[in-house]
């Protein structure tokens, strides 16, 4: 194990960097971009803030004009998600012109790994060869597995260098006092759960009970969470084109709504078109999930896995939202409602199946 090396590649501010990068006046001011573009747009949140913009207060998800009232003097503009492909796709092509693995992990991240003698030098070469090719910057960290990595990248974006390392060694005396909600894929539920059980930081993780966890969490679910605790996780990459495993399509409303009848309307609206642009893509649903905000902004989210296995149809995927938002109790005016669509695997010869 101490010769396997995975990096994780995580690309800075990526969507604020590629319209720098197209626009090089831009350097150096706060960048947001979100929207339309339009501070002055009700109910737009940031997608991506310039590192210029985050010193300023200004973070991802958050509303565009309490964004604007922060940094009145940020250059603001819409997203433009085929520029953002292209960038990413040049990116992903820089990295599998290196001897090793590459798994895609999104359109700014990916995993690599191989046979890496010193991943370092690795980390170098690839942060080089991304500034110049792709005109982008990047953390870079190094693990023995992609917990390890991942975590480390998030301590390369504070350094100097851009690369940070974590290992098995290293982990617990830089991690262990840290917040439980500072591990990857630790959400802020399931640190309330965990805080109940009085878990609160990561030692405490690593080192609790299973029959404390079963709890509050199912067995697999709490064997997960003491692995990730002490450092542990997956070290295999999927090399195949990276294929998304989900949609959705969400809408924040002009004005709250308030009837019952007409929140399941504009969730069927929003469903059936979600489930027309992923049959047309060959993709077949299996699972529905529903997001609702509120007007004080509480947010929450439910699913179902589809009973009778995946469909194309979007009248099913429609009827399953509205199931799904049965379970909601909805006594407040709604300002957001969400469709997720998790999607089957396509199968191995790229057909829809």
């Amino acid at each position: 194990m101490s010769g396997a090396w995975l990096l994780h590649v995580d690309l800075d501010q990526f969507f604020a960097s590629v319209e720098v990068l197209r626009r090089p006046e831009l350097r150096g001011k706060p960048v947001i971009v979100g929207g339309s573009g339009d501070p002055t747009q009700a109910r737009t949140v940031v997608a991506t803030a310039s590192r210029e913009a985050r010193e300023l207060g200004v973070h991802s998800g958050m509303p565009i004009r309490l964004a604007a009232r922060k940094c009145p003097d940020a250059v603001f503009l819409p997203t433009d998600m085929p520029a953002y492909q292209a960038a990413s796709a040049r990116v992903m092509a820089i990295l599998r012109a290196f001897p090793v693995r590459v798994e895609v992990w999104g359109l700014d991240e990916a995993f690599v790994g191989g046979d890496i003698d010193d991943p370092q030098r690795l980390a170098t070469e690839l942060r080089a060869a991304v500034l110049d090719g792709a005109g982008l910057t990047c953390a870079i960290g190094i693990g023995h597995n992609k917990n390890q990595a991942k975590i480390a990248a998030r301590f390369a974006k504070r350094d100097r260098s851009g690369i940070a390392t974590l290992t098995g060694e290293t982990w617990m005396p830089v991690m262990g006092e840290r917040p439980v909600g500072e591990l990857w894929g630790v959400g802020p539920r399931t640190v309330k759960k965990l805080g109940e059980l009085g878990v609160v930081t990561v030692a405490d993780l690593a080192a609790a009970d299973l029959e404390t966890l079963a709890q509050r969490f199912p067995p697999r679910a709490a064997t997960w969470l003491v692995v990730v605790a002490r450092g542990g996780g997956d070290t295999e990459l999927t090399t195949e084109p990276w294929v998304a495993r989900s949609r959705s399509k969400e809408v924040t409303f002009g004005r709250d709504l308030t009837e019952r009848t007409e929140i399941e309307e504009q969730l069927t609206m929003l469903a059936r078109a979600l489930g027309a642009e992923v049959t047309a893509a060959g993709r077949r649903v299996i699972r529905v999930g529903v997001k609702v905000r509120t007007a004080s902004f509480f947010t929450q989210t439910r699913e179902a896995k589809l009973r009778d296995g995946p469909t194309t149809d979007p009248a099913v995927i429609a009827h399953a939202a509205l199931a799904v938002l049965g379970k909601f109790e909805l006594t407040r005016p709604v300002r957001l409602l969400g469709v997720r669509a998790d999607l089957q695997a396509p199968p191995a010869d790229g057909g829809s199946g």
